[in-house]
């Protein structure tokens, strides 16, 4: 690892980096190597290689910049995403979303994102925190800007953690919007609000409980089954066989989670059992070495891992 820096004008710098230094943020998941600012000159520790992308990349934005004009996160991925270089490595591995630009962390996860664009059907099994569900969201995101797909269907069971919605307070959708909160985080993450609102309301993307799927024909979307641990055999063969043409799905769960009451009658496990080795099936599987937030949680589910073999070894 080499450190070097390179300067630029103040005030064109404090356009480039916006308000509060938030597309630094940005620049920093985008290129492998450490970036800090320090009046109007840039420090970078990383490779070579990496510092002259981000040389050229600010560079390319210093000819834009306006005075005044504060860049939003989105302007910097777009000259990012707009360099032939990156394009190769997006294509490869990152995902360009209209508010960030997200790249796997983990072989498992690269394997993921690979898999979503090659087979119609990916399971993903394994703990919280791997990215099977953001991860899942991007893809979908990618695929309908490229066309493949005309609209996104993001999907979870509402009522099997225990709770009946009959004694939740509200509307229907009041009570099963808590369930299908984690899915909206994901593309609140992504895209603007008004963007999001604007493709619900043309139901362009879709959020909706398992039940709705019922007796509907799923084609030419991306579908998102998250949580499917929860669903049981009858609403898993149910989900799977609304599959129509032109549709991608993605079903992602975590087995040592389950709230069922028959932990055994699990959609997910059973589907795991049944449909391995079918041709377009594809399933990823996640480990404690995948987890992307705190460093504790990896720490916490190996514990538990360990805790639960022995209870079984007991058992």
């Amino acid at each position: 690892m080499e450190k070097r820096t390179f300067s630029l004008r103040p005030k064109k710098l404090r356009e480039i980096l916006g308000i509060l230094n938030q597309n630094l943020r940005v620049l920093q998941e985008y290129f492998s190597g450490k970036i800090t600012v320090r009046g109007d000159e840039i420090r970078f520790e990383g490779t070579r290689k990496e510092f002259k992308k981000l040389k050229d990349t600010i560079e390319r934005l210093d000819t834009r910049a306006t005075e005044g004009v504060f860049y939003e996160p989105e302007d910097i991925i777009e000259v990012i995403n707009n360099s032939e270089e990156e394009k190769i490595k997006k294509g490869k591995e990152s995902i360009v979303t209209p508010k960030k630009i997200i790249t796997p962390r983990t072989d498992t996860q690269r394997e993921y994102v690979e898999s979503l664009r090659k087979y119609p059907i990916v399971f993903s099994i394994g703990p919280a925190g791997t990215g099977k569900t953001y991860l899942a969201v991007a893809s979908a995101l990618e695929h309908l800007r490229e066309e493949k797909v005309d609209r996104i269907i993001l999907t979870r069971p509402a009522v099997e953690a225990g709770e009946s919605l009959g004694f939740l307070p509200g509307s229907f959708q009041e009570k099963v919007d808590p369930y299908l909160r984690p899915l909206y985080d994901a593309l609140f993450d992504m895209l603007p609000y008004d963007r999001i609102r604007k493709l619900m309301d043309t139901g362009v993307i879709e959020i909706a409980p398992l039940a709705y799927m019922r007796g509907r024909t799923l084609s030419n979307a991306f579908v998102i089954l998250d949580e499917a641990q929860n669903t049981n055999y009858l609403q898993m063969k149910m989900f799977l066989t609304r599959i129509g043409l032109k549709t991608k799905v993605a079903v992602t769960g975590d087995i040592t989670q389950i709230d069922l009451k028959d932990k055994e009658d699990s959609g997910l496990i059973i589907a795991e059992r049944i449909l391995k080795g079918i041709d377009g099936i594809k399933f990823i599987y996640f480990g404690p070495e995948d987890v992307i937030r705190h460093p504790i949680v990896k720490s916490i589910i190996i514990a538990y891992e360990r805790y639960e073999g022995k209870k079984k070894e007991k058992g």
